[in-house]
């Protein structure tokens, strides 16, 4: 029974955490994020047609230069190795009004409020496109755009993983549909990064919490298997 349930889990994780190569990646709903406070919202509205699982994050609103810097979503994320990682993102920037979010992975991230600080360091330009796109995660910063990537220390896979990305608001109307998460650091376009959209599995397991809840973490279950008779 003991050697069943392992072998389910593994099923399980396998399609959270899959491996291309020797690359991790991970695809995340953004309504599914573990914390949304408003006026960041979960919306299913006409004007983001054909979201993945038909839903999106956004502060609702008209595209308004500096508007927003309130609201955000984090997502608990558990990383199974150290190592660089890069973050894509799902998206619609209606025009360059409402093309950026403000983005912190901690602990790779200094534990600041990139919207009181306004550190541009943290400023995500978006790729303007009126439909769903796929854009890497950068610093926009006043000499230009920068593709980030977020190191993690061994420590932090030892102490279960856990990692928090937050997207917060930073103009009114843009919208994220997924996060995909890869060790692929040096992929500069979407297909490169073999970027996709969450699956039916993704979904479950990220519901469920085996590997983005804080409360459900593979450690621990892994560690109440291993207590199995």
């Amino acid at each position: 029974m003991k050697n069943l349930i392992v072998f389910a889990l593994i099923i399980s994780l396998s399609s959270f955490i899959s491996v291309n190569g020797k690359d991790i990646e991970i695809a995340l709903e953004a309504e599914l994020a573990q914390k949304i406070k408003e006026p960041m919202i979960v919306d299913d509205d006409d004007v983001g047609k054909n979201a993945s699982n038909g839903k999106f994050i956004w502060m609702e609103g008209k595209p308004k230069e500096g508007g927003g810097g309130r609201g955000w979503a984090e997502f608990i994320i558990n990383l199974p190795e150290s190592g660089k990682y890069a973050l894509w993102g799902h998206v619609t920037a209606w025009d360059g009004n409402s093309d950026s979010f403000w983005v912190t992975w901690q602990p790779a991230d200094p534990n600041e409020d990139a919207q009181a600080t306004q550190n541009k360091q943290f400023r995500w330009g978006v790729a303007g496109g009126p439909v769903w796109h796929w854009d890497r995660i950068n610093h926009w910063l006043d000499a230009g755009t920068f593709d980030r990537e977020w190191k993690f220390k061994k420590d932090v896979i030892l102490k279960g993983g856990d990692t928090v990305l937050r997207i917060a608001v930073r103009e009114d109307a843009t919208m994220l549909d997924a996060i995909f998460v890869t060790s692929n650091v040096k992929a500069k376009a979407p297909g490169e990064a073999n970027v996709r959209l969450p699956t039916k599995k993704d979904i479950k397991i990220q519901v469920e919490g085996l590997a983005v809840n804080q409360k459900g973490k593979i450690t621990t279950t892994w560690a109440k298997i291993k207590s199995l008779p």
